[in-house]
């Protein structure tokens, strides 16, 4: 299995989705590179679940498909992908003359941490004859908590997979990592160094510029080349900061904090659950917390929940996250949960304590009603 260490897995899972480009272009009687191919010259489509990370589509700009290119597949309640949607979806995408070519499952979802049945992934990709990438950028290093393993079954199976050290590994910004299982097809995908090797050196190839080119003695000896395996021609030592991590806490101690912040979070989610002006808005499944303050002047009357004015809602709730922010109490973000906006507590932070949960709970209620009390919706504290 190769593995390249870049810029994180945004940046990474682009270069899987170039091989996994490539490979198909190669399989379809000709090769196609990064930029040759379009959706209505190759008809390459690829899917992934409503939520999955905007790198996704974001990459299949970069090679030239076009972001129209991705399919979006529903999902269960839990927030994964709905699997018997993907399968008819590609065989609708078949008759209707499309080539199908990727499918991206994602090991912590960005929004509220969901992990796609990467098992069955696995198999819905080889029976439609798919290049499984995974989308870990921060659940796939939960591998290390021995509770989390178990649900990343499947993981193994996939033809790539890119994640972040600079997540839940703790490793200083920025570093992300790409596995790709065939090395023959990411190396082919991005170099043709070794082409200029034959009868002791020379000239480049398409991709590889003479200045570039390979020797089989002296400083070009060697092969293949960091350069030869993405995008990047000057690349920083990444590696060894990872190393040096690694080498000072083990593997034992970061899935320790890994499982701690499990507990945070579980934490968390009890807390909100209890309070009568905080809704949560999707099932716990890692790290990540979602919910809103919802106060009583903006729901309907008969106690049902149902939102009266949405759009005054979603403003308030962005509101509180900039006063806790601008207060330095704490730094959450906000994200949308099935169109209503969130606010997303994602914990992955070795030095979080439980109080600073207590706190986070308390601030949010407290200036959840000073806000409210402002717009006439409840009563609350001058301050």
């Amino acid at each position: 299995r190769d593995a390249t260490l870049g810029f994180n897995a945004s940046r990474e899972g682009g270069v899987a989705r170039a091989v996994a480009t490539h490979r198909e272009g190669e399989g379809r009687g000709g090769r196609q590179h990064a930029g040759e191919c379009s959706l209505d010259a190759g008809r390459l489509v690829g899917y992934a679940a409503e939520g999955t990370h905007s790198c996704v589509k974001r990459a299949l700009d970069v090679i030239g498909l076009g972001s129209d290119a991705l399919r979006l597949v529903p999902v269960t309640e839990a927030f994964t992908m709905d699997i018997t949607q993907l399968q008819a979806m590609v065989e609708e995408d078949r008759r209707c003359g499309l080539t199908p070519f990727l499918v991206v499952g994602t090991a912590g979802s960005v929004n509220v941490g969901s992990i796609d049945d990467l098992d069955a992934l696995a198999d819905a990709a080889e029976a439609h004859r798919l290049w499984l990438h995974v989308d870990g950028a921060f659940g796939a290093t939960a591998v290390l908590s021995d509770e989390v393993r178990p649900r990343l079954k499947g993981m193994e199976r996939a033809a790539s997979l890119a994640f972040d050290f600079h997540k839940w590994m703790h490793v200083n910004y920025d570093c992300g990592c790409v596995l790709i299982r065939d090395g023959d097809a990411h190396l082919s995908a991005f170099s043709d160094r070794a082409q200029s090797l034959v009868g002791g050196g020379g000239g480049g190839g398409k991709h590889s510029p003479d200045y570039l080119a390979g020797n089989t003695r002296g400083l070009a000896a060697n092969s293949p080349w960091p350069v030869d395996f993405g995008l990047e021609l000057s690349r920083g030592f990444r590696a060894l900061k990872v190393w040096s991590h690694l080498l000072e806490h083990g593997t034992g101690a970061l899935g320790a904090a890994i499982t701690a912040n499990l507990r945070h979070a579980e934490h968390l989610a009890a807390r909100v659950d209890v309070e009568p002006s905080l809704t949560r808005l999707a099932p716990l499944s890692l790290q990540i917390v979602v919910f809103r303050y919802e106060p009583a002047g903006l729901l309907g009357g008969d106690g049902s929940g149902v939102v009266v004015d949405a759009a005054a809602l979603d403003a308030l709730n962005d509101e509180i996250v900039v006063e806790l922010q601008e207060r330095g109490t704490a730094v959450p973000s906000t994200t949308r949960i099935r169109g209503r906006l969130a606010i997303r507590i994602n914990l992955t932070n070795h030095r979080t304590r439980f109080e600073d949960l207590d706190l986070l709970v308390d601030e949010v209620c407290r200036i959840g009603a000073m806000l409210s009390g402002r717009r006439g919706w409840a009563s609350s504290p001058d301050k």
